[in-house]
């Protein structure tokens, strides 16, 4: 059987380190959608792409083939047979992107291409609109969100701990702006799937979140299993 999960929400609720948990503990192949648009970004700037040749995008980009997989236990991006793994962090591909995320054809073929994976094996996928637009049909939708003061104070945690100096006042408004921009953006806007549970982890932790999420995808599992056999 081949069960798909979409793990929906806000910026800083948590999603990425619960995905790849939850992942981890279910044998599946966590997608990490973020990093297929890196790769292409470094597929974009190869292509001789410049990050103002936006009208270039839609056409490059057909020539891509990205997937996901699991090479002695850590996750590789493969590009058109590539690893490219160790290339995806650079600031020029970071930037390239910021610019080319938002191109319609972009984010077309990128889906067509997550999808194809979600067919071809387990998987679990985190992102904004997930449950809503890429894995309409996924068995497990659950939207994954935490008050906006909480999630300042994770990420306010996470930067001071690195010796980075911020505001906390600051970072709860950027967190509150994003938000925004997410949940009214044309393409795709941020919103919680009718048919997913809502998961609030502002009082939670990471173990909590994990364990919740988990008994969830087990219980429809087995639902579902059960339903095939009658």
């Amino acid at each position: 059987m081949i069960y798909n999960i979409a793990i929906d929400g806000p910026a800083g609720a948590g999603k990425s380190t619960i995905a790849r948990r939850v992942a981890k503990e279910l044998a599946f192949v966590y997608v990490d959608t973020g990093a297929m648009y890196r790769a292409m970004a470094l597929y974009l700037i190869r292509s001789g792409a410049g990050k103002e040749d936006v009208k270039e995008f839609g056409r490059l980009c057909q020539g891509a083939d990205i997937s996901i997989e699991y090479r002695e236990g850590e996750q590789t991006v493969i590009l058109n047979g590539e690893n490219v793994t160790p290339l995806l962090r650079t600031e020029e591909v970071g930037n390239m992107a910021s610019v080319s995320s938002a191109d319609p054809k972009v984010r077309e073929k990128l889906l067509d291409l997550q999808r194809k994976l979600a067919a071809s094996m387990s998987v679990v996928m985190d992102g904004r609109d997930i449950g809503t637009t890429i894995l309409p049909d996924a068995d497990v939708k659950i939207y994954l969100t935490a008050s906006s003061q909480k999630r300042a104070e994770r990420r306010y945690k996470e930067l001071t701990e690195k010796g980075i100096s911020c505001c906390l006042d600051e970072i709860r408004r950027d967190i509150e702006e994003r938000d925004r921009r997410d949940m009214n953006r044309e393409i795709s806007p941020l919103r919680q799937a009718e048919d997913a549970v809502l998961v609030d982890s502002s009082d939670m932790t990471i173990e909590e979140v994990t364990k919740r999420i988990l008994q969830i995808c087990c219980e429809k599992f087995s639902l579902s299993d059960r339903e095939q056999k009658k």
